[in-house]
């Protein structure tokens, strides 16, 4: 009988649901090492693994189970599951054997249109048609992938950071260090003009990032803690959220596939860099975005960062934010990163 746990996958339903709610035994996991951890028995997951195994249909020419299983779902995270490990496992849960030596492809069903529709919509909102497109993206079907991107507790950092520029020798008192006034408020990466959001970081680095400081300038510094209830969108790494073993028929893992390269174009869309000149309109598809997850009733989007390694959180309440103090720091020195272009 071979043991697995929760760090085994990089699956959210298998990790914070499945395997914990089914499990009756704690300890270190036999499979990857992790310690303190609810084990089950492999062969447990099979109803699970073997509803997923419809939309992968065997082929001639195809791929690996556990290279689709990885490359859609992120399913084999964690670095002491080797891919051998991650073959024996898979063929433990299916009690064959043979089934990882297989070929596979991907089901027709899981082909979606919402990529596309989602490049028309904002075609037309950048070019055409502002404030009534006729372009339409499915929000229903959103607004139920969002419920389930909800920014874990356990990632959220318990002082977040938001900086700025120095202008005249002194230090920003904390009280200015909050959203502008709707009056001032410039059009961002999350909101549109006149409706101000507040931008934090997760670490100082991301925030001093941000705000695109040059060395020798001053960066005020302020912490925020942030109420505990709110629901954060985390736009990070949607494969690595939304769980195909939670849903409950072939369909609804089909469209969730499908809709998987979509989810990850919308983080992307709040963390590319944009250059100034033509950030009042490529803004325009993320702020859309964001406007639709306010309305949803969420409380704000989490976003990688593409200066650091931390990550960004845009607030649709300022208020949420408590300020604590301000530090000031001086920038040493920038790194820059750069890439050929083909044209």
């Amino acid at each position: 009988m071979m043991l697995c746990c929760p760090e085994c996958f990089g699956d959210a339903g298998l990790r914070d649901q499945i395997i914990p709610q089914r499990s009756s035994q704690t300890g270190t996991c036999p499979t990857c090492g992790s310690e303190n951890q609810p084990l089950l028995p492999a062969r447990e997951l099979a109803d699970y693994f073997e509803l997923l195994l419809t939309i992968y249909p065997q082929v001639d020419d195809g791929k690996s189970l556990v290279e689709w299983l990885s490359a859609d779902w992120s399913l084999f995270h964690n670095p002491n599951v080797s891919n051998a490990q991650a073959q024996i496992l898979l063929g433990e849960i299916f009690d064959d054997g043979e089934i990882v030596r297989g070929q596979f492809g991907l089901s027709e069903s899981c082909r979606t249109d919402s990529l596309e529709r989602w490049r028309a919509l904002t075609d037309e909102l950048k070019y055409a048609n502002r404030y009534f497109p006729d372009s339409a993206i499915d929000t229903e079907r959103l607004e139920v992938h969002l419920s389930n991107l909800i920014l874990r507790k356990g990632e959220k950092p318990d002082i977040w950071y938001r900086s700025r520029i120095e202008k005249d020798g002194q230090a920003i008192p904390i009280d200015k260090m909050g959203a502008p006034p709707a009056k001032l408020a410039s059009s961002g990466r999350a909101n549109p003009i006149g409706i101000p959001y507040l931008y934090l970081g997760s670490t100082v680095e991301t925030a001093i990032c941000e705000v695109r400081a040059q060395p020798g300038e001053i960066v005020c510094v302020a912490g925020f803690v942030l109420d505990d209830d709110l629901k954060i969108v985390d736009l990070r790494a949607p494969r690595t959220l939304v769980s195909p073993f939670l849903e409950e028929d072939e369909g609804s893992i089909a469209l969730l596939r499908g809709d998987i390269d979509f989810l990850e174009i919308l983080g992307k869309e709040l963390a590319t860099p944009i250059v100034p000149d033509g950030a009042a309109i490529n803004y325009i598809p993320s702020q859309f975005l964001c406007e639709f997850i306010k309305k949803c009733g969420f409380d704000g989007v989490a976003y990688g960062s593409s200066m650091s390694s931390g990550m960004n959180v845009a607030l649709f309440l300022p208020d949420a934010a408590k300020g604590q103090s301000v530090a000031e720091y001086e920038v040493a020195s920038l790194s820059l990163k750069y890439r050929p272009i083909e044209r």
